[in-house]
């Protein structure tokens, strides 16, 4: 059974801890209330930028992540545009990048 890289692991980990203290995607989201009660209401924000996030990162041969700050600034986008109304994604995100996938195979 093959296992994630380590430098996938620490990309997850950091991008995790950053959303957690509402710290990601500096100074984009400035000011925006993510974290919170909100959070626990309307969570489908939350799973959109992570799908964004993970849907973005490219690894190298050796498995280390080589475009993390694109994909945490692709996610930060997200949330921004949830946030606020006027704030336009530029490039607009394409189908591939806000696909939902499956936890497991199968049933």
């Amino acid at each position: 059974m093959r296992k994630v890289s380590p430098y996938l692991s620490g990309a997850v980990r950091q991008f995790s801890y950053w959303f957690a203290h509402g710290t990601l995607g500096y100074p984009l989201l400035e000011g925006i209330p993510y974290v919170g009660e909100i959070l626990m209401e309307e969570s489908s924000f939350a799973e959109l930028a992570f799908a964004i996030f993970m849907n973005n990162l490219e690894l190298d041969e050796d498995g280390s992540v080589t475009n993390y700050k694109y994909c945490e600034h692709r996610a930060a986008q997200s949330i921004r545009s949830y946030f606020d109304p006027d704030y336009t994604v530029e490039p607009p995100f394409a189908d591939w990048e806000v696909e939902l996938y499956h936890a497991h195979k199968g049933p």
